[in-house]
């Protein structure tokens, strides 16, 4: 049983970074605020949730702490990257090649 968990956390391990270091390279290669936010909020979670498996498997994190960790992010970062977002539109901070604003109050689609 020993040996599955620590595959179950290698394993992990090694989707977490790369989930992170997609939102990493997302963050970095996009060009504006709400793509950024995209990038950053939706790849990231998922990178810290399967860390957070790994870390549940692998040390004596019990269930019950990981389970509502991992619920607490997965029902607050999306709250969190629309608050961002919808900051970032308030304020005005302009889109890079939109093909339509639906949040737009002047259109005339």
């Amino acid at each position: 049983m020993e040996n599955y968990l620590i595959i179950i956390a290698i394993i992990s391990v090694s989707l977490g970074t790369f989930f992170s270091l997609t939102g990493l390279i997302g963050y970095i290669r996009f060009p504006d605020v709400y793509t950024r936010l995209h990038s950053s909020a939706k790849v990231s979670v998922f990178g810290v949730v399967l860390l957070l498996v790994a870390a549940i498997s692998w040390t004596p994190l019990s269930f019950g702490k990981g389970l509502i960790l991992i619920s607490l992010l997965l029902i607050t970062g999306p709250v969190i990257s629309h608050t961002l977002a919808s900051a970032a539109y308030r304020i005005k901070i302009p889109f890079k090649q939109t093909l339509r604003n639906d949040l737009d109050q002047n259109n005339n689609q």
